[in-house]
């Protein structure tokens, strides 16, 4: 499963509402760490292709999301689970370290 973009307008749906867990990749294309960051989540997203969606926002034009998660850094990666926030983490993380924050936060 491949990670899908996501924007302001379809945020509701593709994240909020959707029946699994969404991990949700905060980005820009200036931030040099996102961009070291963004394979490690895709990678991870074929390792939990039906448990989890992967999604990615652009921070710089989806700056209602970014708000409304309060995100003052990035990368930022948030789990939301049932349309809540379960877990939020900033910066970029080597893959085990990403893996092993989804595990804990799915319990």
């Amino acid at each position: 499963m491949s990670v899908v973009d996501v924007k302001d307008s379809n945020f509701d749906s593709e994240v909020l509402k959707s029946d699994k867990p969404v991990l949700v990749d905060i980005w820009a294309e200036w931030c040099g760490p996102c961009r070291m960051y963004s394979p490690i989540v895709d990678e991870l997203s074929k390792d939990y292709t039906n448990k989890v969606k992967f999604v990615k926002v652009n921070a710089d034009d989806n700056q209602k999301i970014a708000e409304k998660y309060g995100v003052m850094s990035i990368p930022t990666t948030l789990l939301i689970i049932k349309g809540n926030l379960k877990a939020s983490m900033v910066g970029a993380v080597p893959k085990e370290t990403l893996k092993k924050w989804i595990e804990s936060n799915m319990k």
